[in-house]
């Protein structure tokens, strides 16, 4: 720890932290970067993009810019040395530099300690989920046309079920709140029944509409699409899509055109250098993204609906293992894998390292290190063109893998000789 608190002391007297403010990010030449390793297949993988995104930024910025790189324990390593599998260290770390790269870490089901992965999004309010999913050529799809799948999700982080806020059915509390209701609003629940409170506020679904709506203007995006069940839950998800609606019309009225007024004023044709601002109910959303996912492209969502959409959109191309996510909010940023441990692969050489790579591109473009996230691009789309791929897309394409190590090097030359 005292190698780590040297370069902590050292950073700060060069000034090499990421400031943040809102969606504005300024990166020193040599910003330090805390990560974690993981569970399962994670210490592999963070390895593996680690060295890959060291090997872009050296090529790109010909050692003018480099990360400092900066260990913390988290997860089931930290669980075994501190009690916790997020210590307090880590926590302060994470929020002195305001950003984590961070490899998958375990989440219990049904019992056991709390996902850290919301701890974390909570603790630094990331308040935006930003998954983009767009097709690779050489995966291998259940689509006719994948090449038509070029979505990115928002998906808001820290409200919604996702709050924790439940009990079992046999608790007290569940007993207190079960007689609370039936006395206060004729409301009769099973005495069988767990208990779940699913907050959506306002406030947090006005914050992720700006960020969605601004990112789909920065970055020419052709339509922003709310994904909700307000039909069924009205003053949640139906709350949400109206308070959408109203940032949209009231905040960005020169900018966008809802899809009554595509209609009603402008006969079905989208007009030059607007953006179309639109929703679905959730179950359609599904079937629609499979059977045209050509007309949807930015998709905004309370946090459960994104968590559904992001892993049914990553199926679309084939393989949920390649994607990254960023978690965003106004003063940090973390940056993961979509997948989980994969524990049975752990150690075998085998794993994937795509998707934290994905999220480690993701990283360099937020912090305006675009020409590194290119290289990176460019690496993984001439490997998939090379056929030079771990087991799980080999197995599709009918060629001999690379391990873990060997496909890290393999981009690492690529980048090299680019």
């Amino acid at each position: 720890m005292e190698k780590n608190n040297q370069r902590e002391n050292n950073a700060e007297e060069n000034n090499q932290t990421i400031k943040m403010e809102g969606d504005k990010w300024t990166t020193p030449d040599m910003p330090t970067i805390p990560f974690t390793y993981g569970d399962g297949i994670g210490p592999e993988i963070t390895a593996a993009a680690i060295s890959i995104m060291d090997a872009a930024v050296e090529k790109a910025y010909n050692g003018s810019k480099k990360i400092n790189w900066l260990h913390v324990d988290a997860g089931e390593e930290a669980q075994k040395k501190y009690g916790t599998g997020l210590p307090d260290e880590t926590m302060e770390t994470i929020k002195k530099y305001k950003i984590i790269f961070k490899g998958p870490l375990t989440t219990p089901v049904g019992s056991g300690f709390r996902s850290l992965n919301v701890t974390l999004r909570l603790a630094m309010d990331l308040y935006a989920n930003i998954r983009p999913v767009k097709y690779i050529n050489g995966l291998d799809s259940p689509l006719k046309y994948p090449e038509k799948v070029d979505m990115v999700i928002f998906r808001e982080n820290t409200d919604d079920i996702y709050t924790g806020i439940e009990w079992p059915y046999n608790s007290a509390e569940a007993e207190k709140l079960r007689e609370f209701l039936k006395s206060s609003f004729d409301v009769n629940i099973d005495h069988d029944a767990g208990i779940g409170i699913k907050p959506i506020g306002k406030a947090k679904t006005q914050r992720i509409t700006r960020m969605a709506i601004k990112y789909a203007i920065e970055n020419n995006r052709k339509s922003v699409t709310v994904m909700h069940k307000g039909n069924i839950m009205k003053y949640t998800e139906g709350a949400f899509k109206d308070w959408a609606y109203e940032v949209a019309t009231k905040e960005f009225r020169d900018k966008i055109i809802t899809e009554d007024e595509l209609y009603s004023k402008y006969a079905g044709k989208m007009p030059e250098g607007k953006i179309l601002f639109n929703d679905r109910i959730a179950d359609n959303m599904f079937q629609q993204i499979i059977t045209k996912p050509d007309t949807y492209d930015v998709i905004l969502a309370p946090n459960l609906n994104g968590d559904y959409i992001s892993d049914a959109c990553g199926a679309l191309i084939g393989d949920i293992g390649v994607l990254g996510g960023a978690n965003i909010g106004d003063n940090g940023g973390m940056f993961e894998a979509a997948h989980g441990t994969a524990p049975k692969y752990a150690g075998k050489n085998v794993a994937n390292p795509m998707g934290i790579l994905k999220a480690g591109e993701l990283m360099l473009t937020f912090m305006g290190w675009t020409e590194a996230s290119e290289l990176i691009a460019k690496a993984v789309e001439k490997s998939m063109k090379d056929r030079k791929v771990t087991p799980d897309i080999a197995r599709y394409m009918g060629v001999d893998a690379l391990g873990t190590k060997e496909f890290a090097q393999y981009l690492v030359e690529a980048i090299k000789t680019a």
